[in-house]
């Protein structure tokens, strides 16, 4: 990314900017400002670049990985794009709007207790507090949110790496890089520096709303249009062609898009895909389009090194998992 004339012109306020985030620091370090320990241990995947960069695919794959591990994993959300300002347990039938889109994608997802609050510590005492089985949080997002101590700290980057390394407005980082985390991850097509990689594709299967499936590569050769409200929606319209498929249209919407009162004509033959995270919103108003979830596949030298840094209560448990049957998305049939 360059540094254009605008990017300068705009470097001063990003000055003032990092002052207030190093006072904010100072603050909490010095105990004026007070971080809260959460009743287990909690793992925060977060980025430094503003926009998406994969953190919430990370959270699920982290999830089903620990359940398989014998572990009992809750996750907490800010619940980015609600109209709400609650702390709520995110239900089955919650709304986005009230919740979030990616935690109720989390919820849908993963089936594992998902609780929103802007306080990210009263969502950790409230999730634990309902599920007392819960031995270890995940927060989806929260890097920069200082108020909640952490015991793992993992930041995510996608293609756009750092950009062009200035922190906000002058560039696109929330803070200064590099900056202490635990580990890092790429979930780009490469790795804009050291860390480990994620392999994203798509899911072989599509999703309609009742929760059956079609198969992805039955759509080839069919008039398809893809549409994606997320921070980087050319990344799924890639991902799309790279499973063979040829879209007629291709439509991108803001990240969050809420779909309130959106609507998009299309002809008889045409099939609509979109995101899993844009699924619930879309489906209210077209609900015979299919979702095409996205599945990340963690490498298993960050699996190992994240376990190697968990709490010696949770190593213990590690050493004797429990039998994990992972319950199919809702509206499946197991076979």
């Amino acid at each position: 990314m360059r540094r254009g004339p605008f990017a300068w012109l705009l470097l001063p306020i990003s000055w003032c900017y990092l002052f207030l985030l190093a006072l904010r620091r100072v603050l909490y370090r010095w105990g004026f400002l007070v971080a809260h320990s959460a009743p287990v241990p909690v793992i925060v995947v977060g980025n430094v670049i503003a926009g998406g960069a994969g953190k919430t695919p990370v959270v699920m794959a982290l999830v089903q990985h620990l359940q398989s591990r014998g572990l009992h994993p809750g996750v907490i959300s800010r619940g980015h794009g609600r109209t709400t300002h609650d702390c709520r347990e995110v239900q089955e039938h919650s709304q986005a709007a009230d919740v979030g889109d990616e935690a109720q994608l989390i919820q849908r997802r993963c089936r594992v207790p998902v609780f929103v609050a802007s306080r990210r510590i009263e969502a950790a005492q409230a999730l634990v507090t309902s599920y007392p089985q819960t031995d270890v949080l995940l927060c989806d997002d929260g890097l920069q949110h200082l108020a909640l101590k952490r015991d793992i700290d993992i930041c995510v980057f996608d293609d756009r790496g750092i950009g062009n390394g200035w922190i906000l407005p002058a560039g696109p980082l929330r803070e200064a890089w590099p900056r202490p985390v635990d580990l890092v991850l790429h979930t780009g097509a490469t790795k804009a520096f050291a860390g480990f990689k994620a392999r994203r594709e798509l899911a072989p299967q599509a999703l309609r709303q009742d929760g059956s499936t079609v198969a992805l590569s039955s759509l080839r050769g069919k008039s398809l249009v893809a549409l994606a409200g997320i921070a980087n929606p050319q990344n799924f319209f890639a991902l799309l062609r790279a499973a063979g498929l040829e879209l007629a249209q291709t439509i991108a919407l803001p990240d969050h898009f809420s779909f309130d009162g959106w609507r998009v004509s299309l002809q008889p033959d045409t099939i609509l895909l979109c995101t899993e995270k844009d699924a619930a919103k879309l489906w209210r108003s077209h609900p015979a389009a299919l979702a095409v979830p996205l599945a990340l596949e963690l490498e298993g030298t960050f699996l190992s090194a994240l376990e190697s840094m968990l709490p010696a209560s949770l190593k213990a448990k590690l050493s004797s998992p429990e039998p994990f049957t992972r319950e199919p998305p809702h509206g499946q049939q197991t076979s």
